[in-house]
């Protein structure tokens, strides 16, 4: 079996008496979104800045490709593009000088002239880069991790700055670069944009792997499934609807409204459960779980388990 694109093993990073990352350990298979989420300050960026080369850890390995970062920056240069969460340029320089510049890096660069039309900087190849705004700034520093044809990529904080437009275009355009066999690892604190794009997320604060899944499996595991709210119409059976499969948890709140939450499938039994029992959920709304309240949770307890060991 092919190894994965990305191995990190037990990485360990401090500065000082704080420690960054604490014994991080992940892969990445070929061709996925790999999502690394958590909060400013959780040890995100040193994360992926050890993966580009541009930090060394303290203890651990990672592996990209088969390629060592911290001993073999010129192999990895030819493999690995990356889009930093600040990054700057000389000032006078303008974004067709830079995307030529890049260009020129690579044996096999994409046409830079359609990739700056695809990150919406068709309009703006002769402006210089001091005269760009934040978000034109970002746009252009993405398509420069881009156009060198990379395996993996990295892209910290993609949409920052960037209107909900062209967050979309981008986001549209992360799919397709995938799509081509490219793995991405998308550094972000927006649930959104975590669970719109990933195949798999880590959950980082404190510097350590919380949670890692699917978005779908983190919100099953901190049950932030489907929550139906309601008023019924008569009496009902709370019970009934506690036994009912999917269902996780039943309760009426003091203003005689019923919260249910479980599975998506749980919603039609429910529904169903009602009509047999001749009521109507007056005031009805489904809410489908979300990776927000999936993260919230997963790091409540996690938090609390570490309280609780320490005192022990």
């Amino acid at each position: 079996m092919r190894a994965p694109a990305v191995v990190v093993d037990d990485l360990r990073k401090r500065y000082g008496d704080t420690a960054a990352v604490d014994g991080v350990s992940f892969a990445v298979e070929h061709g996925e979104i790999f999502g690394i989420l958590g909060p400013n300050g959780a040890g995100k960026t040193t994360i992926v800045e050890s993966i580009a080369g541009l930090r060394t850890g303290d203890a651990g390995s990672i592996r990209v490709h088969g390629v060592d970062p911290w001993t073999d920056r010129e192999a990895l240069t030819r493999i690995l593009g990356i889009q930093l969460q600040e990054s700057r340029l000389q000032a006078k320089i303008t974004v067709r000088e830079a995307l030529e510049l890049w260009s020129a890096f690579y044996d096999d660069p994409l046409p830079w002239r359609d990739l700056a039309a695809r990150v919406g900087l068709a309009g703006l190849l002769a402006a210089r880069f001091s005269k760009l705004s934040g978000g034109q700034q970002q746009r252009l520093s993405i398509a420069l991790a881009l156009v060198g044809r990379p395996q993996v990529a990295i892209l910290d904080e993609l949409s920052t700055g960037l209107d909900p437009r062209v967050r979309q275009e981008v986001w549209q355009l992360v799919r397709e670069v995938r799509d081509t066999g490219v793995t991405i690892l998308l550094v972000t604190h927006s649930m959104e944009e975590a669970q719109h794009l990933c195949d798999r997320v880590a959950i980082v604060d404190g510097g350590r792997i919380r949670a890692l899944d699917t978005p779908v499996g983190l919100i099953r595991a901190a049950g932030a499934g489907t929550t139906m709210r309601f008023t019924p119409s008569a009496p009902i059976d709370l019970q009934s609807l506690r036994e009912l499969a999917g269902v996780s948890s039943v309760h009426a709140d003091g203003g005689g409204r019923v919260v249910v939450q479980g599975s998506e499938d749980a919603v039609v039994l429910v529904m169903s459960s009602l009509a047999a029992q001749r009521a109507v959920p007056q005031g009805l709304h489904v809410a489908s779980g979300s990776l927000d309240s999936a993260y919230l949770d997963l790091t409540a307890a996690e938090t609390a388990a570490e309280t609780a060991e320490e005192h022990r």
